[in-house]
């Protein structure tokens, strides 16, 4: 078993997801709920993150299998799309290219904003997705889709964590600290985003590599 996979799998998730840098989106959409309300809203989106990757991890390769899509031509296009979140997040921009404002006027008319619009599309978007289709169609033995499926709920656990801290955080780091911290996800993400589309371009024009 080589735990690189695992670790390397689980800081791509801290970084497309990013979490510390959705803080100030959780706290402000949270805003109008008590303590305990706030912590149930954090459990049920983290829970709903969980879900939805977990599902991704086991279903990925039958819906590009479904479409006839390679998973070079996928990496192209997942890493691409990594690539545009990760230039928005070096702005120091949350969330922005991950909903847009009809997203944004449906979820305040909601009581609970725990699914939508923080687990889908905020948290769970397109980046994460596309991502985690990548590594469970890279690593598609058995025992890799077990390990990557513990590292999904051990990030599902950190980023609950993280979220019932929110407003303690959002208060020790500002807005400024989390802008950091952001771009540094941002940087790291857009490593991950040419490393992804790389690998892409070498399936698909294996000739170009030599």
């Amino acid at each position: 078993m080589d735990l690189t996979i695992y670790f390397k799998f689980f800081l791509g998730l801290v970084a497309i997801i990013n979490p510390v840098g959705l803080l100030p989106v959780f706290v402000s959409l949270t805003s109008h709920q008590t303590i305990a309300e706030r912590n149930q809203t954090g459990k049920v989106a983290n829970l709903a993150v969980v879900i939805i990757l977990l599902v991704t991890i086991f279903a990925g390769q039958h819906i590009l299998n479904m479409f006839s899509i390679s998973l070079s031509a996928f990496r192209i296009a997942g890493g691409t799309l990594i690539c545009i979140i990760a230039m928005s997040m070096l702005q120091g921009k949350l969330g922005e290219v991950k909903r847009n404002k009809e997203e944004d006027r449906e979820a305040s008319g909601m009581e609970s904003v725990a699914v939508v619009p923080l687990a889908l599309p905020l948290m769970a978007g397109p980046g994460a997705i596309s991502s985690v289709i990548v590594s469970a169609a890279e690593y598609n033995t058995f025992e890799n889709l077990i390990g990557m499926s513990i590292t999904i709920i051990l990030f599902g656990l950190l980023s609950f964590s993280l979220f019932r801290m929110a407003p303690v955080i959002f208060k020790v780091l500002g807005n400024t600290g989390i802008n950091v911290i952001t771009r540094l996800m941002g940087l790291l993400m857009l490593s991950i985003g040419i490393e992804v589309i790389a690998a892409g371009v070498k399936g698909l024009f294996p000739g170009m590599m030599y």
